[in-house]
């Protein structure tokens, strides 16, 4: 039976909490969401009754095991993948993208080229960028003034020597959506590989990654209610071409060849849970179908709130919102502004003390607020909707912000 979204906000422990008795707000889902009751109970059961290492002879060692295996085919029902064996875990998102630009490096030809984007996230710059130490050229593709990539600049730097094009899905500075269908077209005509970053993405829409086609795809649990878990997809038979940096006692083929050392077992347990609590706002005979219906019902309560914020936003004298125009499908609930009269930091500690939880800063896109020039102000204000979000918590944002600028009138 499908769950009711509006109530879902019940299921999290952490918006019962009270400060100054009041609950929080909590607009800061771009930077980790906030954790389900399931997802918690999932990983306490495993440290409970299953704690142990895989590959043993006695009953908890073969119940790791089957969290694992569980957790590749939950991923791959989420991203749409061919199957687990496409699906890799590690510490993070960054570090799984490092260990792959190293296999990279071994796998490009001479005289190749990687393409990057000043949207970016660091994560998806700094490891392509490190490898210019090794002779490869690093290009990027510019950004327009709306927050934008510039695809004019985009198709004109690509080429037959472009090797691999590393891209994100959706910014998590600024909430504009790439044309992935468009970048993926270029990517095959000129037989380059391509990679995306989704960590801002996946929390928001259903990942379809035999639709994209694309041979890499990188996203974080943590963004979309589950733990500190980094997701590598890697297009079948393509992580096994690859020398990656390995332990000779790990398993030399994919999904397992990139991953170092033991992992984080509980936190799996709590990826297949973050999974299934997302599948159950969903309806269908499959687990991806469920998926697919639970993501259509998830983008459209979170674009609702979006559209409140942001033409409350809108009516504030003296705040800009930084970014693209507000598009169903070219923007994510996510939110980015300059107030008159506050640093990006002031604003946020004003919210803090009112109980809202947003951030400030460049958000590790640090490119992106650099190219459009608001690093020296100290970046943006970020607020970040997520599933849980409320109406009410969106009229209360806009009031304690209006409040900002009355408050600075008055002085």
């Amino acid at each position: 039976m499908k769950s009711p979204i509006n109530n879902c906000h019940t299921d999290f422990p952490a918006l019962q909490r009270l400060v100054n008795d009041r609950t929080l707000v909590f607009l800061d889902g771009p930077g980790g969401s906030q954790v389900p009751q399931q997802v918690i109970n999932a990983i306490s059961e495993y440290y409970q009754q299953s704690n142990a290492n895989t590959h043993g002879h006695f009953v908890t060692t073969w119940e790791t095991d089957l969290v694992i295996k569980q957790a590749r085919e939950h991923m791959a029902a989420f991203l749409g993948a061919e199957g687990p064996q496409t699906i890799s875990f590690g510490q993070n998102m960054t570090s799984l993208n490092y260990s792959l630009s190293k296999a990279l490096a071994r796998h490009l030809q001479p005289g190749q080229e990687i393409l990057i984007t000043q949207l970016d996230h660091e994560a998806n710059r700094g490891p392509w960028l490190r490898l210019q130490e090794q002779g490869f050229t690093v290009k990027e593709v510019g950004l327009k003034d709306d927050g934008t990539l510039d695809y004019e600049d985009f198709k004109e730097k690509i080429g037959p020597q472009t090797g691999l094009v590393a891209v994100g899905y959706a910014s998590n500075a600024l909430g504009t959506v790439n044309d992935l269908p468009k970048i993926t077209e270029w990517c095959r005509q000129h037989q380059a590989m391509l990679l995306v970053d989704a960590v801002h993405y996946a929390p928001h829409f259903k990942i379809d990654v035999k639709r994209l086609r694309c041979d890499f795809l990188l996203c974080s649990a943590y963004k979309f209610y589950g733990p500190h878990v980094g997701i590598l997809y890697s297009r079948p038979e393509l992580l096994d071409q690859l020398d990656t940096d390995r332990l000779r006692t790990q398993d030399q083929i994919a999904p397992y060849k990139i991953e170092t050392g033991t992992l984080n077992h509980a936190a799996l347990a709590g990826v297949t849970a973050a999974v299934r609590y997302l599948a159950g706002f969903g309806e269908g005979p499959t687990l991806t179908e469920q998926l697919q219906d639970a993501f259509t019902t998830i983008q459209q309560h979170e674009f609702q709130l979006t559209q409140q914020l942001y033409r409350g936003l809108e009516e504030i004298r003296g705040l800009q919102i930084v970014g693209p125009p507000l598009d169903p499908q070219h923007h994510t609930p996510t939110l980015s502004f300059t107030l008159e009269g506050y640093t990006p930091e002031q604003v946020c500690r004003e919210l803090g003390n009112r109980n809202i939880c947003a951030w400030d800063g460049h958000f590790y896109a640090l490119r992106a607020i650099e190219v459009m020039g608001l690093l020296a102000q100290g970046g943006v204000t970020r607020l970040g909707i997520s599933m849980y979000t409320t109406k009410e918590d969106i009229e209360y944002t806009i009031k304690c912000v209006t409040d900002l600028t009355v408050n600075k009138a008055a002085v």
